[in-house]
């Protein structure tokens, strides 16, 4: 439904950075802010009882449990709910591990009120979301540098089929299923793809399939890790 509000959680040790981003969002006619914890442990027991869409985790959580471990807990019990790291830790084993416990986005704190909007909209319809700073990050651990591209590409265009920097992975895909993987590590969701290459949803779907099938991976998350550690945009 077009006037569905998506149902927020708010995880945030610092009170008044907290307050501000409630604030921020309620300016949204969009979003309910369902609740806000302090810590790792409220977390996770306001993620059980309320079973919000979508949870804002910052890392750095007083109480023995920190984001990322709160975040591994939720989606190990609500695999549905899609989680979003709003941080100022930019540190790459802490963006690798918040990937690795199946987040869904990576943000820093110093995100706008509209893109962390767009970030939010994205992850709620299946999309991830990187922060590009991040994602320049995440290249540099695995490529040691952004990939080279043929004829005379920019970084921020796809790769071909035959000329980046781990050729044996990228040529299993086609140029257009490299197109899609770009949109996706872009934090696009289905629809917004689509529109961008003037196609149906359903032929971006089929796409994902087939981008899925051949890295051996099981989701979008996985895929675009895989497409940044491997150099293939």
């Amino acid at each position: 439904m077009s006037d569905y509000r998506i149902k927020l959680l708010l995880v945030e040790d610092h009170h008044i950075t907290r307050t501000g981003l409630r604030l921020a969002l309620e300016q949204e006619d969009c979003f309910d802010i369902l609740g806000e914890a302090a810590d790792g442990s409220t977390a996770v027991r306001l993620a059980l009882e309320l079973k919000p869409d979508v949870i804002l985790m910052d890392i750095g959580l007083p109480g023995g449990m920190n984001g990322i471990e709160a975040a591994s807990t939720v989606k190990s019990k609500l695999p549905g709910c899609r989680i979003i790291m709003v941080t100022s830790h930019d540190m790459q084993e802490d963006v690798i591990a918040a990937l690795a416990a199946n987040c869904d986005g990576y943000c820093l704190k110093d995100i706008d009120g509209a893109q962390l909007s767009r970030a939010i909209f994205s992850v709620y319809n299946g999309a991830i979301w990187l922060d590009p700073s991040i994602a320049k990050k995440l290249i540099k651990v695995y490529v040691g540098q952004p990939p080279a591209k043929v004829g005379g590409g920019t970084s921020g265009s796809p790769a071909s089929s035959t000329g980046t920097a781990s050729g044996s992975t990228a040529t299993v895909l086609s140029e257009r299923e490299l197109e899609v993987l770009s949109f996706v590590v872009d934090g696009l969701t289905n629809q917004e793809i689509a529109a961008k290459l003037t196609v149906s949803p359903e032929t971006v779907k089929t796409h994902m399939r087939h981008i899925m099938e051949k890295l051996s991976v099981s989701d979008r998350t996985q895929a675009a890790v895989r497409a940044l550690r491997d150099g293939l945009i």
